[in-house]
């Protein structure tokens, strides 16, 4: 019973990843714009008034999120945490934990998949962390396709073969920021790591912070 209690618990838990991934991209811009423009288009014929703000508003809203001046705006809010010193001593840390953000499901002249541009830049600056400080590293990141290798073995072999940075442990379950800390949390709980330097992107620190702290 066992193993099957095991495959219904991933499928379950790999389907609500996929309808929270559905639903995020629904809302976010710019599907959810589009959506909103798209309803008003509907409703014009039986309710004027309301059909026609539903227009404005989405597409309003989605010529101000192409304004330069309004996306810097709502990237620099998002952005609340200090980097860490470029140069000296680092924080006391058992582990650097890098999370993975995308990939590239076929790059030939690279041998097959690989990371992508937002996964490169965080082991890049993790492979700096590394070595400035000799903490062991984590990679975490699961498949992000149904076809997909997982994402922290893509990342482990970047880091070692092109950053000749050694990864200690590679966690290849996660869907999620949330499963990021939890799976990571568990791996280095069992080799009595507490602390962590975590690398990701500052507009996406926060709620990164939040999850590993809770973990």
């Amino acid at each position: 019973a066992h193993p099957w209690r095991e495959v219904s618990s991933q499928f379950f838990h790999a389907w609500g990843a996929s309808v929270a991934h559905l639903i995020e991209t629904l809302i976010m811009p710019p599907v959810g714009n589009l959506l909103l423009a798209l309803l008003g288009l509907a409703l014009i014929r039986g309710r004027r008034k309301l059909g026609r703000l539903c227009v404005v508003l989405g597409l309003g809203s989605l010529l101000l999120l192409t304004l330069p001046v309004v996306s810097a705006a709502l990237l620099i809010s998002l952005q609340t945490t200090d980097p860490l010193p470029p140069t000296g001593p680092l924080p006391d840390a058992d582990a650097i934990v890098i999370l993975g953000a995308d990939f590239q499901s076929a790059a030939p002249e690279m041998g097959g998949a690989t990371v992508s541009p937002l996964t490169l830049e965080r082991l890049r600056y993790g492979a700096r962390l590394a070595r400035r400080g000799e903490t062991p590293v984590l990679v975490s990141a699961g498949s992000l396709g149904p076809k997909a290798p997982p994402l922290a073995g893509l990342m482990r072999t970047t880091l070692q073969g092109e950053f000749n940075v050694e990864v200690r442990w590679a966690e290849k379950r996660s869907l999620s920021t949330r499963d990021n800390a939890r799976y990571s949390a568990e791996v280095l709980s069992e080799a009595g790591c507490a602390r962590i330097i975590l690398v990701t992107h500052a507009w996406h620190m926060p709620r990164a912070k939040r999850a590993f702290e809770q973990a």
